[in-house]
């Protein structure tokens, strides 16, 4: 008996995007960093995650803006959400 796999056609309009499949939450900043720079260490991830976002005014004005500090272990999932719509989806 001949088994036959069926593909699911998608609609153009319907395509995932690469930021649909990445889950908005908080995360850890070395652990966010490496989503980007996976071929890195989590030091090395952060510290060139942090040259993007300082070579950006706005992207660091509206990251550090509100509650959260630039200290902070975290990214809040309000700041994941502003660095992906300022660096899309990794």
């Amino acid at each position: 008996m001949e088994t036959t796999e069926k593909t699911k056609r998608i609609p153009e309009d319907k395509k995932e995007t690469p930021e649909d499949k990445f889950e908005i939450k908080a995360y850890l900043k070395t652990e966010f960093a490496q989503f980007y720079f996976p071929c890195l260490s989590a030091e090395a991830a952060l510290k060139k995650l942090r040259k993007w976002i300082a070579v950006n005014p706005e992207l660091h004005r509206q990251l550090y803006g509100g509650r959260e500090g630039k200290n902070d272990q975290t990214f809040s999932k309000r700041q994941v959400q502003l660095l992906i719509d300022f660096l899309e989806a990794p």
